[in-house]
């Protein structure tokens, strides 16, 4: 799975924002959490979610495992509701 193309995003000090540019079910912004930007990062590239979620257990040493799993399907689930997911 991949960002799709037609999403662009921009970091601004600590707010991150995703757009909708082009043709799809979703127009507008959306406003991230560091979380959700470090997986729509991720999503820049061909990945699959267990590689998102070995990602961030690397990056934050305390997480739990369980809870990032989730967490990482809950914000997927969200993306591909807005077709952000190709």
């Amino acid at each position: 799975m991949k960002l799709n193309p037609k999403f662009l995003t921009h970091t601004s000090k600590e707010d991150y924002y995703m757009v909708s540019t082009g043709d799809t079910k979703f127009s507008g912004m959306v406003k991230s959490n560091e979380t959700a930007a470090f997986i729509i990062e991720c999503l820049k590239k061909e990945t699959s979610e267990k590689e998102i979620v070995d990602k961030l257990v690397a990056e934050y040493a305390n997480a739990d495992r369980k809870t990032v799993e989730k967490d990482v399907a809950d914000i997927i689930a969200k993306l591909r509701k807005i077709d952000a997911i190709v």
